[in-house]
């Protein structure tokens, strides 16, 4: 994966889902995967309230090449867990 791609290259984060991660500073494939999918998401949802965990799933698929469902099948619970630690200690 080329770090310097933007987003858009990504298998997964949709248009619109590229354009809430563009509103957090995210818009090339090292700003995304630098942090993570946690902390992308942590700090889309700071810009975007209503970003949901549809958008965490497509940003876990596109660094991990897991299918989304997948993603949200079997790494659900971590995910969120660890989404919620890291707003506490914000």
């Amino acid at each position: 994966m080329e770090h310097t791609k933007t987003i858009s290259g990504l298998k997964g984060p949709g248009p619109e889902s590229q354009e809430m991660l563009a509103r957090a500073g995210i818009r090339s494939i090292a700003e995304l995967s630098d942090p993570g999918s946690v902390e992308a998401f942590v700090r889309t949802r700071r810009v975007v309230p209503g970003a949901n965990p549809d958008l965490l799933w497509a940003l876990e698929s596109a660094l991990s090449g897991e299918p989304w469902q997948e993603v949200a099948r079997r790494h659900r619970t971590s995910l969120l867990l660890a989404v919620d630690e890291r707003e506490r200690n914000a």
